[in-house]
């Protein structure tokens, strides 16, 4: 096994100081008055021996680990994982690397995840705040550490937040069907006091109570996917007058589609329909769905500029910010 090279044994190549060494790799050879050539030398030594810093221990000396810590509760949603995706690219440009995690609603997961990042010393937080997590949550924002909220908005966290701007989406969405001349709009959400989910069915009520129609909202108390596609199949055979059908996530209008399943397809396809939430299958299935696409490349880019701009900060915020991003709605064949 090869050994692990050391600063000592650059210094030792080059024949300077490991402090000269030190202060090439962390990026203050101008700084500190080192020659154009034997940077050039201590840095062709590095590239030539494979020299992989000890990123701990470099935190210990700077202060900064360069990493930033990403939770939500689960990844592998398109959402999340979008979001991750365009997070990881940004944060490179600004020299940082992101550990990703899921949470769960698992208590006792969370505290092990944010044990593991207070060991390795990161320097900020990017987190979507699973439902039942709040107090372990809240801890964290009362600390130092930069933290940066998103999805999920919660007024009694005092904390930086990039959110999409739901009410205003589902508004709009709503709008979109008046315009289109439906008369009786459904909403179909989950029983919570999420803020966003909140947020998208006060849009929808506004737009709804504008127009002096009559709202129909089924409201899921969500435990499995089975469960919920029953209990769609119940709303729209007791709504027979119901026109158009609005879904408060992509995973509510999942279990819509899986009415065919059960052959009751036409409760559903006979009405105009829209998904909260964009994702690939609803541009090709027969017919394609109109949905409110969340705006992640500019939720990414956003969450990232924050999140340096306090990681830069030299004292705590006295001051928190809130951005509502404003979503997109692809129309498509199930509302024309």
């Amino acid at each position: 096994m090869q050994e692990k090279i050391s600063i000592k044994d650059i210094a030792n190549r080059v024949g300077t100081s490991t402090t000269t060494v030190s202060f090439v790799l962390n990026g203050k050879a101008k700084e500190k008055h080192i020659s154009a050539s034997i940077t050039e030398k201590i840095l062709s030594v590095v590239a030539e021996l494979g020299y992989q810093p000890n990123s701990i221990a470099r935190s210990l000396r700077t202060g900064k680990s360069k990493i930033i810590g990403f939770l939500v509760d689960d990844i592998s949603k398109p959402f999340f994982s979008g979001i991750a995706s365009v997070i990881d690219y940004k944060a490179s440009e600004y020299g940082y690397k992101i550990i990703f995690s899921s949470t769960g609603n698992d208590r006792k997961r969370i505290n092990e995840i944010l044990s593991m990042f207070k060991e390795r010393h990161v320097d900020g937080y990017i987190i979507a705040i699973a439902e039942g997590l709040e107090k372990e949550i809240g801890a964290l924002v009362t600390d130092k550490t930069p933290v940066i909220l998103f999805d999920r908005y919660l007024p009694e966290l005092t904390a930086d937040y990039v959110l999409t701007d739901n009410y205003l989406a589902t508004y709009n969405a709503s709008q979109h069907l008046l315009d289109k001349g439906y008369e009786n709009i459904g909403f179909v959400t989950i029983d919570t006091q999420q803020q966003q989910m909140l947020d998208r069915y006060k849009g929808y009520a506004a737009a709804i109570d504008n127009a002096r129609k009559t709202q129909s909202v089924l409201k899921i108390k969500y435990t499995t996917s089975e469960d919920s596609t029953e209990c769609i199949k119940k709303f729209l055979i007791e709504k027979p007058e119901l026109d158009a059908v609005i879904f408060a996530s992509n995973y509510l209008t999942m279990d819509g589609l899986k009415l065919s399943r059960t052959g009751n397809e036409q409760l559903l396809t006979s009405k105009a329909v829209i998904s909260f939430d964009d994702f690939e299958l609803l541009e090709f299935i027969k017919p394609s769905i109109t949905a409110i696409e969340q705006p992640i490349q500019l939720l990414g880019e956003k969450i990232v500029k924050q999140l340096i701009k306090r990681l830069q900060a030299d004292a705590k915020p006295t001051k928190h910010e809130v951005f509502n991003i404003g979503a997109n709605l692809n129309i498509r064949q199930s509302t024309q």
